[in-house]
């Protein structure tokens, strides 16, 4: 029996009021060819003693950052969630509201999205922040779509290759109807190639996106860039790594008009890439045309200090058809875990934090530098993470023989760029210790096929 079953009577009836005669009339528009001609292949059913045992057999074929070593980056790290986090999450009258909606969102809740704003805001030096969106991909997308709409112009947007190539996607996928052409940097030394952004910028450029640090862990020339693109008279939506602001200059403070990432790094797992939380902050001229859900501070008729939804310029309230985005939800139960990590942090944690990542980043950089088969393939600075070059070009049977070995070596970086099929991207968190990163190492050199082991 089906968790929810109905009888044939109850098909029939349903079937009626669509207008169809039978079952197979509905799906009449499925090809053959696509339909599976077979029952399906389940076992017999199980009680529940015997189920909860199978479905414990499958889950321990999984393997994830608890009891694997893991460098896995690309938007999604490994860091250290204090346990503050998970306790604050886990109460109900946050986790069981992940999407409170006013009227009926609470007063504890309407504060937790205004400090979660001040705090984004104070970590990107920027004036305005929303209350979350849903990933770093549709946060980078509603940045660009913010700055055609503040530019006025419509002609095309400038994307650098260093910008993570699936945000570069869902870029191109939203401005494919719209008619706007997406134009790319080349950033072959792993840094936009700032002659190349030069000859492109025109008259009808709306924006550059810029990641820094971008896809590939390297430190960009944003100074320079930033001025070049405003003497265009476009915008700099910037991508950032957060957890890189507790060291790094802050995009505010470099000229960005706007600032998109992935919040993931703040207080949520790894969890199978997602769901995740989409940071954005942009200037105070563009607060009309900032997308999803901004909670400000007022008074009460008594005097007594409260909070409200504000400037609700969405499509379920008062603007409708004119609304700037048609993002009706947001991650509030991440953007609630990230307002309790970057509470419980502090500034001077923020900073440890990057210190870290950056020091222990280095210490391995320099290892493989010394590697007998990996190569680091761009000569940059770079934060956290940075790309590896397979002399035996065998990227894919290294990670996998790395994996069955207890490491998450990377990701390869074939699937994106054609020409980087040879490589794969490394990343070290504040979590990686000297003796994980030596044991990568070693794995390594057991499995060079030169037969020579480099001496450490």
């Amino acid at each position: 029996m089906s968790y929810i079953y109905n009888t044939p009577e109850d098909q029939q009836a349903m079937l009626e009021a669509i207008g169809c005669g039978s079952i197979e009339e509905l799906f009449a528009a499925v090809p053959q060819s696509l339909r599976l001609q077979r029952p399906l292949q389940l076992p017999e059913a199980m009680g529940e003693l015997q189920l909860t045992d199978h479905l414990a057999e499958l889950a321990a074929q999984n393997r994830s950052p608890a009891d694997t070593v893991c460098f896995l980056g690309a938007g999604s790290y490994d860091h250290f969630i204090p346990a503050v986090v998970d306790y604050v999450g886990s109460r109900g009258e946050f986790y069981t509201s992940y999407t409170p909606y006013q009227p009926e969102v609470s007063q504890g809740n309407l504060q937790a999205m205004f400090e979660y704003q001040t705090m984004v805001c104070e970590l990107t030096a920027m004036d305005v922040s929303n209350q979350s969106l849903y990933d770093g991909g549709s946060a980078t997308v509603e940045g660009v779509l913010m700055s055609l709409d503040v530019t006025r112009r419509r002609g095309r947007v400038l994307v650098a290759e260093s910008v993570h190539p699936e945000f570069r996607q869902i870029v191109e996928t939203y401005l494919a109807p719209l008619e706007t052409e997406v134009v790319s940097i080349p950033c072959p030394s792993g840094v936009i190639d700032q002659r190349a952004l030069a000859d492109e910028l025109s008259d009808d450029t709306a924006c550059l996106l810029l990641q820094h640090p971008n896809f590939f862990g390297c430190l960009e020339e944003v100074h320079q860039i930033v001025e070049v693109v405003h003497a265009a008279g476009a915008l700099i939506v910037s991508v950032v790594d957060p957890i890189s602001l507790g060291l790094l200059e802050r995009p505010g403070d470099y000229g960005a008009d706007i600032v998109v990432g992935e919040g993931q790094s703040l207080g949520t797992p790894m969890q199978y890439g997602g769901p995740y939380l989409g940071l954005m902050a942009c200037r105070d001229s563009f607060v009309r045309r900032l997308p999803g859900r901004i909670a400000g501070q007022t008074v009460d008729r008594r005097g007594n200090r409260c909070w409200v939804l504000t400037l609700q310029t969405r499509e379920q309230h008062i603007r409708r058809d004119k609304a700037t985005s048609n993002i009706c939800s947001n991650q509030g139960l991440f953007a609630l875990r990230a307002s309790v990590y970057l509470a419980a942090m502090g500034p001077e944690g923020m900073r440890k934090v990057a210190e870290l990542c950056l020091q222990k980043t280095a210490y391995a950089r320099q290892q493989i530098i010394e590697s007998d088969r990996l190569e680091v393939l761009f000569d940059r600075p770079v934060f956290k993470e940075f790309v590896i070059r397979d002399r035996e070009n065998a990227v894919e049977e290294l990670l996998a023989d790395a994996e069955r070995a207890g490491i998450f070596a990377g990701v390869p970086l074939g699937r994106w760029y054609p020409d980087l099929a040879d490589c794969f991207l490394f990343a070290v968190t504040e979590r990686r210790t000297r003796r994980q990163i030596d044991r990568f190492l070693q794995f390594v050199s057991e499995h060079t096929t030169s037969g020579v082991t480099h001496a450490k």
